[in-house]
């Protein structure tokens, strides 16, 4: 039989690297596997296309099947996610010490449509009691000027985001033109070590799992999409590829859980990695639909609240309907 040719674009992780490594094969599938930074990856395949599968912005995708683009499909497969209370930097002197002060600020964004900034808004509205609309945005690039939405938008009555196109939002917090950033990587100015930023959260591990331990909710960043064609001659291939992801993805954690070798750079992993299953229930990185539900259906509701999405989707909505039994777990 002849197996099916199907170029994948994906960063690189340890939790995907069996997979790209071809250790664990895909089933039917002759896999290229190309590896690329995230913005080029996310740029490529949304504006050209050129790849068969690809990771992509959970935001982003969403976004795209509320405006009924569905030219591509999603499997639950989830490569990075990350907490995000971390992902909010002020400035020492300024006004902002904790989230209620927000309120009334001038606070600014990379993009509206950003996945991390959905969760960081989510969190302010659902568990400080924030208003959004009490916020004035701006969205500008993180350290360069020049970036603009990716996606259109359907803003909620009474919220407003004003394009900054010549601004950098680095730039603007260390001259006090903002009271805040939000940003899924850290700002410039944050990682020089400039002595008039911080993070809103000094402790922003101990507030993550608190958050978690109150809602269940483990953010999810980006996942796994196939171009819809592609299913559509071949509709076996979205369990065929979840499988093999699941399999890469039971090995990472397999080696970040062994005691008795170091595998990753950093000291204490397995003890970490033991911490962190414990507090998520036992699963440390779970793939699937029922061990990732509430993150999703939290995710659905504040993308459109916040006007990511035009219309509320729900999870059935928006993964390949024959893996979804399969990822029933």
């Amino acid at each position: 039989m002849n197996k099916l040719p199907l170029t994948l674009a994906i960063s690189h992780y340890d939790v995907v690297s069996d997979l790209t490594s071809g250790r664990v094969p895909v089933e039917g599938v002759e896999l290229r596997c190309l590896e690329f930074p995230i913005v080029e990856l996310f740029f490529r395949m949304l504006q050209f296309r050129e790849f068969d599968a690809s990771e992509i912005s959970f935001a982003k995708y969403i976004a795209m099947r509320a405006n009924g683009e569905d030219w591509v499909t999603a499997i639950p497969v989830f490569p990075t996610r990350v907490f995000r209370h971390s992902s909010i930097y002020i400035r020492r002197d300024g006004p902002v010490k904790q989230p209620a002060d927000l309120r009334g600020r001038r606070v600014g964004v990379p993009e509206w449509a950003q996945t991390a900034q959905v969760y960081v808004r989510g969190a302010l509205q659902h568990q400080y009691g924030i208003d959004l609309t009490s916020i004035e945005w701006v969205q500008a690039g993180v350290n360069e000027a020049g970036r603009t939405e990716k996606v259109g938008l359907s803003l909620p009555p009474g919220l407003k985001v004003t394009p900054l196109p010549a601004k950098n939002l680095s730039d603007m917090l260390v001259a006090g033109e903002i009271d805040a950033a939000m940003t899924a990587a850290p700002p410039s100015c944050f990682l020089k070590r400039h002595p008039n930023i911080c993070r809103l959260f000094d402790d922003h591990m101990a507030v993550e799992r608190a958050y978690y331990q109150e809602t269940g909710i483990f953010p999810i960043m980006h996942t796994v999409v196939i171009k819809t064609e592609v299913l559509e001659r071949h509709p076996w291939l979205a369990t065929s590829l979840f499988t093999a992801f699941d399999e890469a993805r039971r090995r990472s954690v397999e080696r970040a859980m062994d005691m008795g070798m170091s595998r990753f750079p950093l000291p204490w992993v397995s003890d970490l990695a033991r911490r962190a299953s414990d507090m998520l229930g036992g699963e440390l990185w779970p793939y699937g639909i029922e061990a990732n539900r509430k993150t999703l259906e939290a995710f659905l509701r504040y993308a459109h609240e916040q006007g990511v999405c035009r219309k509320q989707l729900t999870v059935e909505d928006i993964f390949a309907k024959n893996v979804q039994r399969r990822s029933s777990f």
